[in-house]
């Protein structure tokens, strides 16, 4: 159906201050970033264009190297942690059972929780003298095994990763379950009167016509583990010995607190083309897998 002219202005007019809000407030900053990446500027002073020395000043930083490498720790174990969690969860869910709604709650609780909610009580579970984990460690006869969570280099991001997959799992959880929704029980139907058990129903038929939103949910994860700051700032400021610093929290320290703000944009602007990158990667290896 074609649409008039009056339609098509309405629709604009409609869309308008919505463009224009998403433009002020995402792309404005993000062509700011790429300009100021390219000046050497503290915020106060006059800003002095130096080219691409802050990306080479950048390259040449082995904490940045390091953040990478804590960034894609992240990244690894939220889409092998969060996404097949939260699918198989949606699948156990997507029954009829009494009080499934109270279930769905309980899932999403806590992703609209506060993260700095979110950060506190994962600092008092991980406390090393009366945390709950170390506190049933030791209940049972386990006393070796409690350990200094946040504070020791070997397990500090490991736990972080824990608090990261706890924390969003029940927003993977929603997406598939709504996906799941809109599977044809026909179909479904019909393969269990072909003799179809539940785990060749669900792996031949359920997951493939579910499998772009599936990839969806791990770029969603990709681009979400990338730009983690807030909870890793507060549980552990990035320590210890910058064992859990990732390139957010490299960017935030870089810019406020060395006030560098051309250096700081600089790496929000390298932060950018690596999510594009690994997101290319992703559809490439992903898009026609289930096909």
């Amino acid at each position: 159906m074609h649409l008039t002219g009056k339609r098509r202005a309405a629709i604009f007019i409609g869309l308008l201050p919505a463009l224009l809000i998403y433009v002020v407030f995402a792309i404005y900053p993000i062509l700011q970033s790429f300009y100021y990446s390219f000046m050497d500027w503290n915020g106060f002073n006059e800003m002095k264009f130096v080219g691409l020395q802050n990306f080479q000043n950048l390259f040449d930083d082995p904490l940045f190297w390091r953040s990478i490498k804590n960034n894609m720790f992240v990244v690894v174990a939220s889409v092998l942690g969060q996404v097949p969690i939260a699918l198989f969860i949606a699948l156990l869910l997507n029954r009829k059972l009494k009080g499934i709604k109270i279930f769905r709650t309980i899932g999403f609780m806590p992703v609209v929780l506060s993260t700095v909610v979110v950060s506190l009580t994962w600092n008092l579970i991980y406390n090393t003298k009366d945390g709950l984990i170390n506190e049933l460690l030791r209940a049972v006869g386990l006393d070796a095994l409690a350990q200094n969570w946040l504070g020791d280099t070997k397990w500090s991001m490991i736990s972080v990763c824990i608090t990261v997959i706890w924390q969003f799992v029940g927003l993977y959880l929603i997406i598939f379950l709504a996906a799941l929704q809109n599977v044809p029980e026909e179909v479904l139907e019909a393969a269990r009167m072909d003799g179809a058990s539940e785990w060749t129903t669900t792996w031949k038929i359920t997951v493939p016509m579910i499998w772009d939103t599936i990839i969806v949910a791990i770029i969603l994860c990709i681009s979400g583990s990338l730009r983690t700051f807030d909870l890793i700032y507060v549980m552990t400021h990035g320590g210890p010995s910058h064992s859990t610093e990732v390139m957010a929290l490299y960017m935030f320290n870089k810019t406020f607190t060395n006030l560098q703000y051309g250096y700081g944009s600089a790496v929000s602007v390298v932060i950018f083309f690596f999510s594009l990158l690994l997101i290319f990667i992703v559809k490439k290896l992903l898009g026609q897998k289930m096909v």
